[in-house]
C-alpha cells in the first residue's frame, strides 16, 4: 500500500517563501521542541539508566541487528554532537539508542560511537540537496550554489556506560521510492578529534523503521505537508524487511498523544558484534532497486563523493 497526498503547483516563488517561512510554520519548531526537550535540559544519572532501560525493552531480547546497505547519501566526518537539526523544522524526535554486545551477555558497548543521518521534512540530504525527491516540493535551498554544503541532520554521539547515545533531531520526511527511515552506523576503536571521530571500525551498518501509523499523521503537518505525492510504506519498503525491532522498527512514544506536532520519543537496542566489521556495501537485508529517474538515487554530479558502497541502489 501506499499513502498519497494531493498534488498541488508549487511556483519557484512560492517555494522560497515555503522555505523561509518552514521554520516558523504554525511555532512547530519552536513550540515543538520547548515540547519535546523542556524535561531533558539535564542529563542525570537516573534518566540515562532509564533511557537504557526503555531502549532494551524495544527489542525484547539481545539479538544481533539486521545489517542493510548504507545507501548513496553517506558522507564522512559528521560532527560529534546530540542537537543535530542545524535549524531544519519538523515534528521534534528525541532518539535513544543502546549499543550491546551479543557476545558478551548483551553487555553495553561503553565507548561506541553511533552515526545517524537522515533527509529532511522534505525528502532532501545535506550534501545531495539537488536531488530530486520524488512528487512535488518545495526548493531546498534559495541559493543553489552554497546547499551542498550544509550538514543538517547528520551527526555521531558517543555511547555512556550504559552503552546510551541520545539525538536531538526531526522525524525524516518521504522520498521516492523509500518509506521513512534513518541510516545509522555503529563504530568502535576510533576516538573523537576536532569535532569528528576519528580511526576505528564500523561494526554496524542499519536503518531505522517508523510505524505507518505515526508517519501517516507527521506527513499531513507543516512543513511535511508540502511534499506531495505518493509515500511508500512499510509493507512495500524495498530495505525493511518486517523483522520489526530486530529490522530497526522504532519504539515511539508521542509527548503529546493528542498532538503529533508536539513530538516523539524514540528508543531502539542496536546488538552488535564488537569484533566483526560491517560496513553495509553488499550485505543483506534488502539492497533495494533502482529508483525513478531524477529521484535521490541518481546522486548529482556536483554533490561531494559517497563512499564506495554508495553504488548499491537504495538509500
Amino acid at each position: 500500500m501506499t499513502g498519497t497526498h494531493k498534488d498541488s503547483t508549487i511556483t519557484r516563488r512560492r517555494a522560497i517563501a515555503v522555505t523561509g517561512g518552514a521554520v516558523a510554520a504554525g511555532g512547530l519548531a519552536i513550540a515543538g521542541y520547548q515540547s519535546a526537550f523542556a524535561d531533558e535540559t539535564t542529563a542525570t544519572a537516573t534518566e540515562t539508566a532509564a533511557a537504557s532501560a526503555s531502549a532494551g525493552s524495544s527489542s525484547g531480547t539481545c539479538v544481533l541487528m539486521s545489517s542493510v546497505t548504507e545507501g548513496p547519501y553517506y558522507l564522512d566526518g559528521a560532527l560529534v554532537r546530540k542537537d543535530i537539526t542545524e535549524g531544519k523544522s519538523g515534528v521534534p524526535l528525541t532518539l535513544h539508542i543502546t549499543v550491546q554486545d551479543t557476545t558478551e551477555s548483551c553487555a553495553p558497548v561503553a565507548g561506541a560511537a553511533v552515526e545517524i543521518w537522515h533527509c529532511d521534512a522534505w525528502g532532501y540530504y545535506s550534501g545531495y540537496t539537488t536531488a530530486n525527491p520524488g512528487g512535488s516540493a518545495p526548493a531546498e535551498s534559495e541559493d543553489g550554489s552554497t546547499a551542498d554544503d550544509k550538514t543538517y541532520l547528520r551527526g555521531y554521539q558517543v555511547a555512556n556506560a550504559n552503552g546510551v547515545v541520545k539525538f536531538e533531531t526531526i522525524v525524516p520526511g518521504w522520498y521516492t521510492p523509500r518509506t521513512c527511515h534513518i541510516h545509522v552506523k555503529v563504530h568502535t576503536g576510533g576516538e573523537k578529534e576536532d569535532g569528528t571521530y576519528e580511526g576505528g571500525k564500523v561494526n554496524f551498518t542499519g536503518q531505522l523503521f517508523f510505524d505507518d501509523a505515526v508517519a501517516e499523521q507527521i506527513f499531513e503537518l507543516e512543513p511535511y505537508s508540502q511534499h506531495t505525492g505518493t509515500w511508500t510504506k512499510l509493507d512495500d519498503d524495498m530495505v525493511y524487511d518486517g523483522g520489526g525491532a530486530s529490522s530497526g522498527l522504532l519504539t515511539l512514544k508521542p509527548v503529546h498523544k493528542k498532538d503529533p506536532s508536539k513530538g516523539y520519543k524514540g528508543s531502539i537496542t542496536l546488538g552488535i558484534d564488537p569484533d566483526t566489521e560491517n560496513t553495509g556495501a553488499g550485505s543483506g537485508g534488502g539492497g533495494g532497486g533502482t529508483p525513478p529517474s531524477g529521484a535521490p538515487g541518481d546522486a548529482p554530479s556536483d554533490a561531494p563523493s559517497a563512499s564506495a558502497s554508495s553504488t548499491e541502489s537504495s538509500s
